[in-house]
């Protein structure tokens, strides 16, 4: 990638921008991570709202979501735009519309190596680390009250 490294986020829903957030996820947790396909899709993306990243040519480089409950998940950067401000973009922008739809507190499983990530945006563990999709997880939440 070249550039200056400029990128937008934009909310979306999965039957509008499923090919783009399929990609990066594709890149990030099938294709790096090794997560199974089967474990990677599931029925919660249809009724999730989605946040989506993009670089300057609309070209998608991060994504994330937010589930009715509160839940984010399926945040994710592609290699090259990590370090950059993608996922605090994609991370803000889904707990501003939970906070928007009148939730009281933001929740994830946190891969373990990403805690500190989570931690500088205002995240605090709970509970003891579990095993999803062969990588150690915490939960991890943040008041919005």
């Amino acid at each position: 990638m070249s550039g200056g490294g400029r990128h937008s986020v934009r909310l979306c829903d999965w039957a509008q921008d499923a090919a783009a957030l399929q990609r990066v996820r594709r890149d990030v947790f099938i294709v790096e991570q090794r997560i199974p396909e089967d474990l990677e899709w599931d029925d919660a993306d249809a009724m999730s709202l989605h946040a989506l990243a993009e670089d300057e040519a609309g070209n998608p480089i991060g994504c994330g979501r937010l589930l009715a409950d509160g839940h984010v998940g399926r945040l994710a950067v592609l290699r090259s735009w990590r370090g950059r401000g993608v996922g605090a973009a994609l991370l803000e922008r889904l707990v501003d519309a939970a906070r928007h739809r009148g939730q009281l507190r933001v929740v994830l499983n946190a891969q373990v190596q990403a805690m500190p990530f989570y931690a500088r945006h205002g995240f605090e563990p709970s509970g003891s680390e579990f095993v999803e999709a062969g990588i150690p997880h915490r939960e991890m939440s943040r008041s919005l009250a």
